[in-house]
């Protein structure tokens, strides 16, 4: 593998680990749920612009942000009935 093969695999792996600790981020989630699901979906959208991710992959990560979205939706409904 020559050293441009490296660096380019070396950005596609951070860039698909900073969406997921972005997805992960349940203080950011609840905390503002429909900007961090946008947040998400910007980022998939960019790393499927960049060749980073293909179709399949795009599809994937919208569903686990929409899931994220859910959660959070249920997860705040839940805090309010609970007061």
């Amino acid at each position: 593998m020559n050293r441009e093969s490296a660096e380019a695999v070396a950005a596609k792996s951070s860039a698909i680990a900073h969406w997921q600790m972005m997805l992960r981020d349940n203080v950011a989630l609840l905390a503002m749920p429909g900007a961090h699901h946008k947040a998400l979906l910007r980022q998939a959208y960019t790393l499927h612009r960049g060749h980073m991710i293909d179709a399949d992959d795009l599809s994937d990560l919208l569903e686990l942000a929409d899931a994220a979205l859910a959660y959070a939706v249920e997860s705040l409904l839940d805090i309010d009935a609970n007061d």
